[in-house]
């Protein structure tokens, strides 16, 4: 749409004839005339006028109005200079956001398929340990490998009398409950951990390596996010050009 166009657009929404617009811009209607039919182009003065006598901002007024005859025929006009100004200073923020989305995707997707493909988050060795029982204070960590042998040395030094030897033997083996579990992380050869009645001392037996779905869905994730920053890019290049042809 021309300038002309638009004007006259305006005009005939607001049913105002040519002399009534051209009365409240304060021209000539033949020069009204003139710029309807794009055979004048309006100076800065007048085209203040048309805004105040439209009751319009210079945004609402260029709305639908081709850019090229903007930037050819009006772009002289101080009010529409600065509309432009600021609207390529919008263009080129959102630009920015786009590329600065764009670029943070790709971060993103390749540190998340990195991470799933050298299993950073959800490691595929599995480490099992186990404990035989629970142990109190002032007993051995491997207490549970030879109970007998520790409670005759007990016995011995007079810990308890020998009448209390079966007792004994029978309160400990009701500790000897054997747990096994299964952790993702190392905990070197052994590590303790301290329970209701005492402490279970827990050894590495095997280690073992799975594959985790988690980190086939993480790769899969970080290609996706990968694949949706260099579309960022190339549509944003694709726009560049079509903008400057």
């Amino acid at each position: 749409m021309n300038f002309g166009d638009r004007l006259r657009q305006l005009r005939t929404q607001r049913n105002l004839t040519q002399p009534q617009l051209a009365q409240a811009i304060g021209i000539e209607q033949s020069y009204l005339s003139k710029l309807e039919n794009d055979k004048s182009v309006p100076g800065a003065d007048i085209f203040q006028a048309i805004l105040r006598a439209l009751k319009l901002d210079v945004a609402a007024f260029l709305e639908g109005v081709d850019d090229v005859v903007v930037h050819r025929e009006l772009r002289q006009v101080p009010e529409v200079a600065n509309h432009l100004n600021g609207r390529g200073a919008l263009r080129v923020h959102h630009v920015k956001r786009w590329l600065f989305g764009s670029a943070l995707a790709g971060v993103v997707g390749l540190s998340m398929f990195f991470a799933g493909q050298q299993e950073l988050l959800f490691p595929g060795q599995l480490y099992s340990y186990e404990s035989e029982g629970v142990v109190r204070a002032g007993e051995p960590s491997d207490l549970f490998d030879s109970p007998d042998a520790w409670l005759r040395n007990q016995m011995h030094a007079g810990v308890f009398a020998e009448q209390d030897w079966y007792k004994r033997r029978v309160e400990m083996m009701a500790r000897a409950q054997r747990d096994v579990t299964t952790l993702d992380q190392s905990r070197g050869l052994g590590y303790s951990e301290a329970v209701p009645g005492g402490t279970r001392f827990y050894q590495l037996m095997s280690q073992t390596s799975e594959p985790r779905q988690q980190n086939r869905y993480l790769m899969l994730a970080g290609i996706v996010l990968t694949l949706c920053s260099l579309f960022g890019f190339l549509v944003e290049m694709r726009l560049r050009s079509v903008r400057n042809g």
